[in-house]
């Protein structure tokens, strides 16, 4: 589940962030770019590059939490330890886990 998961929020970030780059590389020249006054010491292709990672991350953490919200109080509060391994003193409800 965990990898679907992932793929749920893998997947579509990194269509973004390609379609990103297609929008903000076809408005913007990455030679003309600065950082605090001074140009940038990346070629064209690193510009590229550092910035479709940047825009995947970013979508990702979007992503993440749109899957994080979605989320059932019942996915969330799951206790991740076998009902017969829990400790006697455990809050948690063990009948419905």
């Amino acid at each position: 589940m965990k990898a679907q998961r992932m793929m749920w929020i893998a997947w579509p970030a990194f269509l973004v962030a390609g379609l990103l780059e297609l929008v903000v590389f076809g408005l913007v020249d990455p030679q003309d770019l600065q950082w605090f006054g001074h140009p940038l010491a990346l070629s064209r292709q690193g510009v590229y590059t550092v910035a479709f990672f940047v825009f995947w991350a970013l979508t990702m953490v979007s992503s993440g939490l749109t899957t994080l919200l979605s989320m059932s109080p019942f996915e969330v509060n799951r206790c991740p330890v076998p009902a017969n391994a829990r400790p006697q003193d455990c809050a948690r409800d063990n009948s419905c886990c």
